[in-house]
Protein backbone atom coordinates (compact mmCIF):
# COMPACT_ATOMS: atom_id res chain seq x y z
CA UNK A 1 0.00 0.00 0.00
CA UNK A 2 2.32 2.47 -1.09
CA UNK A 3 1.54 5.89 -0.69
CA UNK A 4 2.43 8.67 -3.32
CA UNK A 5 4.89 11.23 -2.72
CA UNK A 6 4.06 14.45 -3.42
CA UNK A 7 6.71 16.56 -1.52
CA UNK A 8 9.00 14.84 -3.67
CA UNK A 9 7.52 15.79 -6.87
CA UNK A 10 6.88 19.72 -5.60
CA UNK A 11 8.68 20.38 -1.95
CA UNK A 12 6.61 24.11 -2.20
CA UNK A 13 2.88 22.20 -2.72
CA UNK A 14 0.71 23.57 0.69
CA UNK A 15 -2.55 21.55 -0.05
CA UNK A 16 -3.56 18.62 -2.13
CA UNK A 17 -6.76 16.11 -2.34
CA UNK A 18 -6.15 12.42 -1.67
CA UNK A 19 -8.31 9.18 -1.43
CA UNK A 20 -8.23 7.37 2.60
CA UNK A 21 -7.34 4.13 1.61
CA UNK A 22 -7.21 3.08 5.45
CA UNK A 23 -8.22 4.71 8.72
CA UNK A 24 -7.80 2.85 12.16
CA UNK A 25 -7.77 3.46 15.77
CA UNK A 26 -3.91 4.24 17.04
CA UNK A 27 -4.19 4.79 20.78
CA UNK A 28 -2.66 7.45 22.39
CA UNK A 29 -1.62 8.45 18.86
CA UNK A 30 -5.16 9.07 17.75
CA UNK A 31 -6.02 7.58 14.41
CA UNK A 32 -3.82 5.89 11.76
CA UNK A 33 -4.82 7.42 8.36
CA UNK A 34 -3.35 6.01 4.94
CA UNK A 35 -3.64 7.95 2.03
CA UNK A 36 -3.18 7.49 -2.09
CA UNK A 37 -1.00 10.56 -2.03
CA UNK A 38 0.14 12.98 0.30
CA UNK A 39 2.15 16.23 0.80
CA UNK A 40 2.77 15.50 4.35
CA UNK A 41 6.57 15.03 4.96
CA UNK A 42 6.97 12.09 7.83
CA UNK A 43 9.65 12.07 10.15
CA UNK A 44 13.21 11.52 8.56
CA UNK A 45 16.90 13.36 7.82
CA UNK A 46 17.04 14.31 11.14
CA UNK A 47 13.68 16.22 10.26
CA UNK A 48 10.19 16.30 12.12
CA UNK A 49 6.99 15.22 10.54
CA UNK A 50 4.87 17.62 8.89
CA UNK A 51 1.60 18.64 10.49
CA UNK A 52 -1.84 20.38 9.10
CA UNK A 53 -4.71 19.07 8.87
CA UNK A 54 -6.99 16.27 6.54
CA UNK A 55 -10.12 17.63 6.03
CA UNK A 56 -11.47 18.71 9.55
CA UNK A 57 -8.92 16.21 10.99
CA UNK A 58 -5.20 18.01 12.77
CA UNK A 59 -2.43 15.70 11.72
CA UNK A 60 -0.40 15.49 14.54
CA UNK A 61 2.41 13.45 13.25
CA UNK A 62 3.42 11.36 10.04
CA UNK A 63 5.58 8.50 9.27
CA UNK A 64 6.34 5.81 6.66
CA UNK A 65 5.88 2.12 7.00
CA UNK A 66 6.79 -0.04 4.08
CA UNK A 67 6.01 2.33 1.76
CA UNK A 68 3.20 4.07 3.18
CA UNK A 69 3.16 7.19 4.69
CA UNK A 70 0.79 6.96 8.21
CA UNK A 71 -0.67 10.05 9.26
CA UNK A 72 -1.66 9.99 12.94
CA UNK A 73 -4.81 12.36 13.85
CA UNK A 74 -6.64 13.43 15.98
CA UNK A 75 -10.35 11.94 14.61
CA UNK A 76 -11.55 9.34 11.91
CA UNK A 77 -11.21 10.19 8.35
CA UNK A 78 -13.96 8.25 6.13
CA UNK A 79 -12.67 5.27 3.94
CA UNK A 80 -12.86 5.49 0.36
CA UNK A 81 -13.51 9.06 0.38
CA UNK A 82 -11.18 12.37 -0.99
CA UNK A 83 -9.84 14.74 1.44
CA UNK A 84 -8.19 17.86 1.26
CA UNK A 85 -5.30 17.89 2.53
CA UNK A 86 -3.19 21.54 4.18
CA UNK A 87 0.10 21.68 5.29
CA UNK A 88 1.19 24.16 8.00
CA UNK A 89 3.67 26.06 5.05
CA UNK A 90 5.28 28.73 7.77
CA UNK A 91 6.65 25.56 9.65
CA UNK A 92 7.39 23.43 6.76
CA UNK A 93 9.35 26.58 4.91
CA UNK A 94 11.08 27.22 7.98
CA UNK A 95 12.41 24.03 8.20
CA UNK A 96 13.04 24.07 4.75
CA UNK A 97 15.80 27.27 5.19
CA UNK A 98 17.42 25.47 7.87
CA UNK A 99 18.32 22.05 6.09
CA UNK A 100 19.19 23.73 3.30
CA UNK A 101 20.93 25.93 5.09
CA UNK A 102 22.89 23.48 7.43
CA UNK A 103 24.01 21.23 3.41
CA UNK A 104 25.28 24.44 2.60
CA UNK A 105 27.38 24.52 5.83
CA UNK A 106 28.07 21.06 5.73
CA UNK A 107 29.38 21.15 2.25
CA UNK A 108 31.21 23.83 2.83
CA UNK A 109 33.46 22.60 5.62
CA UNK A 110 33.81 19.31 4.19
CA UNK A 111 35.29 20.68 1.05
CA UNK A 112 37.71 23.40 3.41
CA UNK A 113 38.45 21.52 5.85
CA UNK A 114 37.89 17.66 4.90
CA UNK A 115 35.72 17.30 7.96
CA UNK A 116 32.47 14.95 8.14
CA UNK A 117 28.91 16.05 9.44
CA UNK A 118 28.71 13.32 12.16
CA UNK A 119 25.47 14.66 13.48
CA UNK A 120 22.40 17.17 12.81
CA UNK A 121 19.53 18.00 14.69
CA UNK A 122 16.87 20.18 13.27
CA UNK A 123 13.93 21.94 15.34
CA UNK A 124 11.49 24.87 14.16
CA UNK A 125 14.34 27.02 15.37
CA UNK A 126 17.49 25.95 13.88
CA UNK A 127 19.71 22.89 14.46
CA UNK A 128 22.88 21.59 15.58
CA UNK A 129 25.59 20.17 13.47
CA UNK A 130 28.80 18.44 14.71
CA UNK A 131 31.41 17.93 12.66
CA UNK A 132 34.66 15.07 12.82
CA UNK A 133 37.43 17.75 13.65
CA UNK A 134 37.49 21.25 15.60
CA UNK A 135 36.86 25.07 14.17
CA UNK A 136 38.28 28.38 15.65
CA UNK A 137 36.21 31.10 15.94
CA UNK A 138 37.69 33.19 13.09
CA UNK A 139 37.54 29.76 10.66
CA UNK A 140 33.69 29.92 11.73
CA UNK A 141 33.24 33.45 10.73
CA UNK A 142 34.92 32.70 7.29
CA UNK A 143 32.55 29.74 6.52
CA UNK A 144 30.07 32.19 7.85
CA UNK A 145 30.40 34.42 5.21
CA UNK A 146 31.00 32.09 2.51
CA UNK A 147 27.03 30.07 3.62
CA UNK A 148 25.87 33.34 2.69
CA UNK A 149 27.54 34.35 -0.39
CA UNK A 150 26.32 30.60 -1.59
CA UNK A 151 22.73 32.14 -0.55
CA UNK A 152 23.37 35.87 -2.71
CA UNK A 153 24.29 33.64 -5.31
CA UNK A 154 21.05 31.96 -5.33
CA UNK A 155 22.51 28.82 -6.40
CA UNK A 156 19.98 25.81 -7.80
CA UNK A 157 18.88 23.24 -5.29
CA UNK A 158 17.86 19.84 -6.97
CA UNK A 159 16.92 16.46 -5.74
CA UNK A 160 16.89 12.95 -7.60
CA UNK A 161 17.24 9.49 -7.08
CA UNK A 162 19.69 8.64 -9.63
CA UNK A 163 19.81 5.19 -10.87
CA UNK A 164 22.36 2.37 -9.34
CA UNK A 165 24.92 2.82 -11.58
CA UNK A 166 25.12 6.43 -11.76
CA UNK A 167 24.83 6.12 -8.17
CA UNK A 168 27.73 3.89 -7.77
CA UNK A 169 30.09 6.28 -9.59
CA UNK A 170 28.50 9.38 -7.75
CA UNK A 171 30.80 11.31 -4.54
CA UNK A 172 28.15 12.45 -1.91
CA UNK A 173 27.89 12.77 1.45
CA UNK A 174 26.25 10.15 3.71
CA UNK A 175 26.82 8.53 7.29
CA UNK A 176 25.06 5.62 6.31
CA UNK A 177 26.29 3.22 3.16
CA UNK A 178 23.11 3.07 1.03
CA UNK A 179 22.39 0.76 -2.25
CA UNK A 180 19.36 1.69 -3.71
CA UNK A 181 16.21 4.54 -3.19
CA UNK A 182 19.30 6.95 -2.09
CA UNK A 183 17.63 10.13 -2.80
CA UNK A 184 20.62 12.77 -3.67
CA UNK A 185 20.00 16.30 -2.92
CA UNK A 186 22.58 18.82 -4.47
CA UNK A 187 23.49 22.22 -3.93
CA UNK A 188 25.33 23.56 -7.22
CA UNK A 189 28.59 23.82 -6.55
CA UNK A 190 28.01 23.55 -2.80
CA UNK A 191 27.16 19.91 -1.45
CA UNK A 192 26.23 16.65 -2.76
CA UNK A 193 24.20 14.67 -0.20
CA UNK A 194 21.72 11.97 0.53
CA UNK A 195 18.66 13.04 1.59
CA UNK A 196 14.65 12.31 2.40
CA UNK A 197 13.75 15.64 3.98
CA UNK A 198 12.33 18.25 1.40
CA UNK A 199 14.33 21.55 0.86
CA UNK A 200 14.12 24.71 -1.16
CA UNK A 201 14.39 25.04 -4.96
CA UNK A 202 17.34 27.50 -4.39
CA UNK A 203 19.94 29.12 -2.02
CA UNK A 204 18.23 32.39 -2.42
CA UNK A 205 14.69 31.42 -0.40
CA UNK A 206 16.97 30.73 2.39
CA UNK A 207 17.39 34.55 2.72
CA UNK A 208 20.33 34.28 5.33
CA UNK A 209 22.62 32.06 7.25
CA UNK A 210 23.90 32.09 10.73
CA UNK A 211 26.22 30.37 13.05
CA UNK A 212 25.16 31.59 16.65
CA UNK A 213 27.77 29.62 18.77
CA UNK A 214 30.07 26.49 19.04
CA UNK A 215 31.57 24.42 21.32
CA UNK A 216 34.35 21.50 21.22
CA UNK A 217 32.66 17.89 21.33
CA UNK A 218 33.95 14.84 20.96
CA UNK A 219 37.23 15.50 19.27
CA UNK A 220 35.66 17.86 17.04
CA UNK A 221 33.24 20.25 16.83
CA UNK A 222 29.13 21.26 17.59
CA UNK A 223 27.34 24.39 15.98
CA UNK A 224 24.52 26.13 16.56
CA UNK A 225 22.84 27.99 13.39
CA UNK A 226 20.07 29.14 12.45
CA UNK A 227 18.85 30.11 8.92
CA UNK A 228 16.10 31.84 6.55
CA UNK A 229 13.17 33.34 9.17
CA UNK A 230 14.43 31.64 11.96
CA UNK A 231 17.67 33.64 11.66
CA UNK A 232 15.99 36.82 11.40
CA UNK A 233 13.72 36.66 14.12
CA UNK A 234 16.61 35.48 16.17
CA UNK A 235 18.31 39.16 14.90
CA UNK A 236 15.49 40.90 16.15
CA UNK A 237 15.18 39.29 19.58
CA UNK A 238 18.63 40.50 19.93
CA UNK A 239 18.33 43.32 18.01
CA UNK A 240 16.02 44.10 20.82
CA UNK A 241 18.04 43.21 23.76
CA UNK A 242 20.79 45.65 22.88
CA UNK A 243 18.88 48.42 21.79
CA UNK A 244 16.92 47.65 25.58
CA UNK A 245 20.65 47.92 27.34
CA UNK A 246 21.85 50.37 25.00
CA UNK A 247 19.58 52.42 26.63
CA UNK A 248 20.19 51.14 30.20
CA UNK A 249 23.28 52.35 30.04
CA UNK A 250 22.58 55.64 27.90
CA UNK A 251 25.99 54.35 25.68
CA UNK A 252 25.60 53.59 21.72
CA UNK A 253 24.92 50.01 20.68
CA UNK A 254 28.12 49.30 19.57
CA UNK A 255 29.30 50.02 23.12
CA UNK A 256 27.15 48.15 24.86
CA UNK A 257 29.76 44.80 26.04
CA UNK A 258 32.34 48.22 26.84
CA UNK A 259 29.71 49.62 29.08
CA UNK A 260 28.49 46.61 30.56
CA UNK A 261 32.25 45.60 31.51
CA UNK A 262 32.64 49.04 33.23
CA UNK A 263 29.38 48.41 35.04
CA UNK A 264 30.28 44.87 36.19
CA UNK A 265 33.86 46.15 37.67
CA UNK A 266 31.82 48.90 39.58
CA UNK A 267 29.45 46.45 41.06
CA UNK A 268 32.42 44.24 42.00
CA UNK A 269 34.30 47.07 43.84
CA UNK A 270 31.10 47.60 45.58
CA UNK A 271 30.35 44.20 46.56
CA UNK A 272 34.05 44.46 47.96
CA UNK A 273 33.40 47.72 49.72
CA UNK A 274 30.45 46.32 50.98
CA UNK A 275 31.82 42.78 52.21
CA UNK A 276 34.49 44.99 54.38
CA UNK A 277 31.99 47.33 55.63
CA UNK A 278 29.65 43.98 56.63
CA UNK A 279 32.90 42.83 58.36
CA UNK A 280 33.62 45.86 60.28
CA UNK A 281 30.30 45.45 61.57
CA UNK A 282 30.27 41.86 62.51
CA UNK A 283 33.31 42.45 64.49
CA UNK A 284 31.74 45.53 66.15
CA UNK A 285 28.60 43.31 67.07
CA UNK A 286 31.00 40.07 68.11
CA UNK A 287 32.54 42.90 70.44
CA UNK A 288 29.12 43.72 72.14
CA UNK A 289 28.20 40.15 72.90
CA UNK A 290 27.78 39.37 76.62
CA UNK A 291 28.47 36.18 78.52
CA UNK A 292 25.73 33.93 79.10
CA UNK A 293 25.03 30.22 80.10
CA UNK A 294 22.41 29.74 77.70
CA UNK A 295 22.04 30.16 73.60
CA UNK A 296 23.13 33.41 71.75
CA UNK A 297 20.62 33.96 67.91
CA UNK A 298 22.21 36.37 65.89
CA UNK A 299 20.34 37.90 62.86
CA UNK A 300 23.17 39.18 59.99
CA UNK A 301 22.89 40.17 56.88
CA UNK A 302 26.07 39.17 55.44
CA UNK A 303 28.49 36.31 53.70
CA UNK A 304 29.60 33.47 55.38
CA UNK A 305 32.83 34.92 56.27
CA UNK A 306 31.13 37.29 58.67
CA UNK A 307 28.78 34.23 59.85
CA UNK A 308 31.47 32.54 61.08
CA UNK A 309 33.34 35.26 62.71
CA UNK A 310 30.29 35.91 64.90
CA UNK A 311 29.60 32.00 65.26
CA UNK A 312 33.16 31.78 66.63
CA UNK A 313 32.65 35.13 69.16
CA UNK A 314 29.38 33.97 70.27
CA UNK A 315 30.68 30.55 70.82
CA UNK A 316 32.97 31.62 73.14
CA UNK A 317 30.16 33.90 75.53
CA UNK A 318 27.74 31.36 75.67
CA UNK A 319 27.32 28.14 77.27
CA UNK A 320 25.01 26.58 75.07
CA UNK A 321 24.47 27.00 71.18
CA UNK A 322 25.37 29.98 69.27
CA UNK A 323 23.47 30.37 65.70
CA UNK A 324 23.96 33.34 63.29
CA UNK A 325 21.27 33.17 60.74
CA UNK A 326 21.30 35.25 57.66
CA UNK A 327 18.22 36.17 55.14
CA UNK A 328 14.43 36.05 55.66
CA UNK A 329 11.91 33.78 56.46
CA UNK A 330 11.57 30.70 54.66
CA UNK A 331 15.29 31.63 52.90
CA UNK A 332 18.19 31.20 55.71
CA UNK A 333 21.67 30.53 55.81
CA UNK A 334 23.12 29.90 59.05
CA UNK A 335 26.19 28.72 61.26
CA UNK A 336 26.15 27.17 64.35
CA UNK A 337 28.79 27.07 66.86
CA UNK A 338 28.88 25.69 70.33
CA UNK A 339 32.03 25.01 72.97
CA UNK A 340 30.01 22.17 74.90
CA UNK A 341 27.63 20.39 71.80
CA UNK A 342 28.47 18.10 69.33
CA UNK A 343 27.03 20.34 66.52
CA UNK A 344 27.01 17.53 64.32
CA UNK A 345 24.75 15.47 66.65
CA UNK A 346 22.67 18.51 67.46
CA UNK A 347 21.25 19.01 63.40
CA UNK A 348 20.77 15.84 63.34
CA UNK A 349 18.54 15.79 66.67
CA UNK A 350 17.30 19.41 66.15
CA UNK A 351 17.21 19.88 62.22
CA UNK A 352 13.18 19.19 61.76
CA UNK A 353 12.81 21.15 63.98
CA UNK A 354 14.89 24.19 63.43
CA UNK A 355 13.38 23.32 59.25
CA UNK A 356 17.47 23.02 58.71
CA UNK A 357 19.83 21.20 57.13
CA UNK A 358 23.57 21.31 56.99
CA UNK A 359 26.77 19.60 58.19
CA UNK A 360 30.28 20.57 59.10
CA UNK A 361 32.55 19.47 62.16
CA UNK A 362 32.08 18.87 65.36
CA UNK A 363 32.03 22.48 66.79
CA UNK A 364 30.50 24.48 63.83
CA UNK A 365 28.08 23.77 60.98
CA UNK A 366 26.90 25.36 57.92
CA UNK A 367 24.01 25.00 56.17
CA UNK A 368 20.35 26.23 55.19
CA UNK A 369 16.55 26.42 56.72
CA UNK A 370 13.43 27.51 56.00
CA UNK A 371 11.52 28.42 59.44
CA UNK A 372 10.04 31.72 60.28
CA UNK A 373 12.00 34.39 62.79
CA UNK A 374 9.50 33.59 65.35
CA UNK A 375 9.96 30.00 65.14
CA UNK A 376 13.88 30.00 65.71
CA UNK A 377 13.36 32.67 68.07
CA UNK A 378 11.09 30.33 70.10
CA UNK A 379 14.05 27.37 69.96
CA UNK A 380 17.05 29.21 70.84
CA UNK A 381 14.84 30.69 73.72
CA UNK A 382 14.70 34.32 73.00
Amino acid sequence: MDTRKLYYEDAYIRSFEARVLDCQQAGKKGWAVILDATAFFPEGGGQAADTGTLGDARVLDAHEKDGAVVHYTDGPLPVGETVRGQIDWPVRFGRMQNHTGEHIVSGLVRAEYGYENVGFHLTDEGCTVDFSGELTREQLDQLERAANRAVWDDRPVTARFPAPAELAGMEYRSKLALTHDVRIVTVEGIDRCACCAPHVSSTGQIGLIKILDFMRHRGGVRLWMKSGGAALEDYRARYGATAAISALLNAPQTDVAAGVEKLLGQRDELKRELAGLRRTLAEDRAASLTETAGNILIFFQGEEESLRLLANAGMEKCGGVCGVFSGADGDWRFVMASRTADMRAFIKANGPALQAKGGGKERMISGRCTAARSDLEAFFGK
